[in-house]
């Protein structure tokens, strides 16, 4: 099924490659800057597809089923609005970063003496399981998104980046492009790094990608629905990750860290972040300097987004382990310590 899916996937990048993307390209003067249209027309076909899906069925099922009722869904404006910028600053990481990335760690692998095409080739007869191949990658994957996320909000500079993508009260089917895009670059090139190191398949790569991120949106989703008490043990569904997004609670302070996984809560459940049973819960921080971010515009969120992680980043309590807050300044503090206003 992936080699189909694979096959019919790099037909359709050709094809928008050779008639949409190569064409915009040479009229705008850009082709030589660019080089092979190829990654740009992936990176627009992943943000188009993953839209066109999330409005024609995401959306519905919220109005079918919602976990909460909402009077207005004025909040969630902003998050459409970061969905779309995504698909057109999809090329741009693709090029910008990811690329000379690759390049660069595949080079780096060759020095150290690990074979180009990634250690899955040193399973036996791995080339001749190809569905095999595929869920050994995507578990790797997965697991290190989990370890990762874990790290978003331990870490108090990776917070102060992460945290934007938690200030949305109104959880929606959009939320998931609500980020930081230094945050997305830095996970782009982690997530990149187990890839390149499994060496996983190019054509297997865009459809694992697509596939993530519709799991992320319909777990992100307003809706009150889950899996069974079989599956949800397997695979994130909204109730299970609309915990992850519930704001902190003074008498239960650590019940918030929780429910980390990105699509298998495999994960939470082997290592003891798993929460289920929990009714809904108010959705945003507790943090109100992060929490002003619900009355702020796109590029100003990402401005005040990268002021509080640059305070963290250049801060000794920065890279201590621990929850903080910000004053006023978008200086990190400690939770539950005094900021000095001066």
């Amino acid at each position: 099924m992936f080699d189909v899916l694979a096959y019919w996937w790099w037909l359709a990048v050709d094809w928008f490659s050779a008639h949409a993307v190569g064409p915009v390209l040479a009229f705008a003067h850009l082709d030589a800057l660019f080089g092979e249209p190829e990654a740009i027309a992936e990176a627009l076909l992943i943000g188009l597809v993953q839209i066109a899906i999330i409005g024609c069925l995401f959306r519905p099922l919220e109005k079918l089923a919602p976990a909460e009722r909402w009077q207005d869904r004025r909040l969630t404006g902003v998050d459409l609005r970061f969905a779309f910028a995504l698909v057109a600053l999809g090329p741009l990481l693709a090029f910008v970063v990811l690329s000379p990335f690759a390049r660069a760690f595949g080079n780096a692998l060759d020095w150290i003496g690990l074979p180009a095409d990634g250690l899955l080739h040193y399973i036996p007869h791995i080339d001749e399981h190809p569905y095999l191949a595929f869920a050994l990658y995507y578990a790797a994957n997965d697991l290190a998104y989990y370890w990762m996320h874990r790290a978003q909000h331990a870490i108090p500079w990776w917070w102060a980046l992460h945290n934007m993508h938690h200030s949305q009260r109104q959880v929606n089917c959009w939320t998931n492009s609500r980020v930081s895009w230094l945050d997305l670059v830095l996970e782009s090139c982690l997530l990149a790094t187990v890839g390149l190191v499994m060496g996983v398949d190019a054509g297997q790569f865009a459809v694992l990608v697509l596939l993530t991120q519709l799991v992320q949106n319909l777990a992100h989703t307003n809706t009150r629905f889950g899996f069974g008490r079989v599956f949800d043990k397997l695979i994130v569904d909204p109730r299970f990750h609309r915990l992850h997004h519930m704001a902190a609670d003074p008498a239960r302070p650590n019940l918030h860290n929780c429910n980390f996984g990105q699509v298998l809560s495999i994960w939470d459940n082997l290592f003891g972040t798993a929460l289920y049973g929990e009714p809904p819960r108010r959705n945003g921080v507790d943090d109100a300097i992060v929490d002003a971010d619900n009355g702020r515009g796109m590029s100003v969120m990402q401005w005040y987004t990268l002021r509080r992680f640059w305070s963290a980043f250049t801060s000794r309590a920065g890279w201590k382990p621990q929850s903080i807050v910000f004053d006023t300044r978008s200086r990190s503090i400690p939770d539950g310590a005094q900021a000095n206003p001066k």
